[in-house]
């Protein structure tokens, strides 16, 4: 049984409270605020990733990603080749069931260019700890331009479910200072 029947009272005909009207309005404002704030900062923000793709056949990225680890492999870690580019050049990331492969040993300082790819399915590329994620398709070439800040090791996860042994599929990207090196 409702306090008043329905035939006397319509709620939308009722007064609105000066507060509740100035809730609304604030959270009018701060919505559009937002809004407009998340289209100024793809602009202005300096996290934005690159957004150079290209398409690819799966065989073709694979083998330029053979090639690539072929020539500048230093090392083997379980199996997996450790590869260390000099600094400036473009280098090649596969991700396929279930791993990213090569292993990628990097300088500290010195911008790479980044080249993901899947040979089989959808996958996450996730670089842990930073922010850097993306989805990664078979068939398309994605391109990141990469300058690591800090020395250590970085561990690279599948976010995006790719069959059952996605809970296993990782990778890792060493990053070196070559200047605490030399001393």
């Amino acid at each position: 049984m409702a306090v008043t029947s329905p035939e006397r009272r319509v709620w939308w005909n009722e007064p609105v409270e000066r507060v509740e009207m100035i809730w609304i309005a604030v959270a009018l404002l701060w919505g559009l605020f937002m809004f407009f704030f998340m289209i100024a900062w793809h602009f202005i923000g300096g996290q934005n990733l690159s957004t150079e793709a290209y398409r690819v056949v799966p065989s073709v990225y694979q083998n330029k990603v053979d090639e690539f680890a072929q020539k500048y492999q230093v090392g083997d870690e379980s199996g997996t080749p450790i590869v260390r580019p000099p600094a400036g050049v473009d280098i090649y990331l596969l991700g396929r069931l279930w791993q990213w492969w090569p292993v990628l040993q990097l300088e500290k300082g010195q911008s790479y260019r980044l080249h993901l790819s899947s040979a089989d399915w959808q996958h996450g590329f996730s670089l842990q700890p930073t922010n850097i994620n993306i989805q990664v398709h078979p068939g398309y070439e994605h391109v990141i331009v990469l300058t690591p800040t800090e020395a250590g090791e970085f561990g690279i996860i599948c976010n995006e479910f790719c069959g059952i042994g996605h809970h296993t599929m990782t990778g890792k990207i060493i990053v070196v200072d070559s200047k605490a090196e030399a001393k």
